[in-house]
């Protein structure tokens, strides 16, 4: 009896330097996908925008040709016959004062809004209590109630700060109060099972678990707090990028009216990226639990 002796099939290697050189393609086409359409997009919109005013379908001083906004941000973030900027500030000095009222308003807004939702969400009798007053002034626009506001606070910076807090508020509330109700009741059981005091439970489960959906509603008290920059604004509001706007806006300046509304869009987009990231860095958990 013969015994035919077994052929080892040949061992595949693997190039190590080859999965990293597709391991950083990959990256690359990953980063091209995020900057490069973003930015096609940019370029073609920017086209369509000279295509409408090349063809005269409206009046230049409804839309304003790309190359008037871009003159109308250059002397507004330079010196012009002895005038500052706009109304003797540059355009960056503007939006920082802006920022600071937004900055202040929406720390206030988060605040509140997440010891509100903690309560509301651990307490029945509190969530009964407070919801339908949230709700109510979560459907009320800021105009509703800025009268109101200057007539408590005057015309300086506190109605201002008062309202972008009021409009930061109910996002942030909502979403921590769903959020805790969400919390794994597997989880909180496991926790008091093994002698975890109600704080603790709070602390080390509901917390963690509530964060994700936390940092959704405070992204979003941020979007509503910029749509009411304006608004808080109306009165007394330059130097600001929204009182900038509006006063442009009555004399009819569209190219400066732009460039606020450019300027406040991208420095919320700046911001919402900042809010990722330190979402990411914060709750690295999102998604996997």
């Amino acid at each position: 009896m013969s015994v035919v002796p077994a052929i080892a099939a040949p061992t595949e290697t693997v190039d190590p330097n080859a999965t990293r050189r597709r391991r950083e393609s990959g990256r690359a086409s990953k980063l091209l996908s995020r900057a490069g359409l973003p930015l096609l997009s940019l370029v073609v919109f920017i086209a369509l925008w000279q295509l409408v005013v090349s063809l005269k379908i409206w009046n230049e001083t409804l839309i304003p040709a790309p190359l008037a906004v871009w003159d109308a941000f250059v002397e507004t973030n330079t010196t012009t016959d002895g005038v500052r900027g706009y109304a003797g500030k540059y355009l960056w000095e503007h939006l920082l004062i802006s920022l600071q009222r937004i900055g202040y308003g929406i720390a206030i807004g988060i605040v509140v809004g997440i010891a509100f939702g903690l309560f509301m969400g651990t307490f029945g009798k509190v969530r009964a209590l407070f919801e339908p007053w949230i709700t109510f002034l979560r459907t009320l626009p800021p105009l509703a109630y800025f009268s109101l506001l200057i007539i408590w606070l005057g015309i300086n910076e506190e109605p201002k700060i008062t309202l972008l807090a009021i409009a930061a508020f109910p996002p942030v509330a909502v979403a921590t109060t769903s959020a805790v109700l969400a919390a794994p009741q597997s989880l909180t059981e496991a926790a008091k099972a093994l002698g975890a005091s109600k704080f603790e439970v709070i602390k080390d489960v509901v917390i963690p678990s509530a964060l994700p959906e936390t940092f959704t509603g405070i992204r979003l008290a941020v979007g509503v707090a910029y749509s009411s920059l304006v608004a808080a604004e109306l009165v007394n509001g330059l130097p600001g990028i929204g009182g900038m706007v509006r006063d442009a806006s009555n004399y009819n300046n569209t190219p400066v009216v732009l460039v606020g509304i450019i300027a406040i869009g991208t420095s919320g987009l700046i911001i919402d990226g900042l809010l990722q990231l330190i979402e990411r860095k914060t709750v690295p958990w999102r998604g996997r639990v």
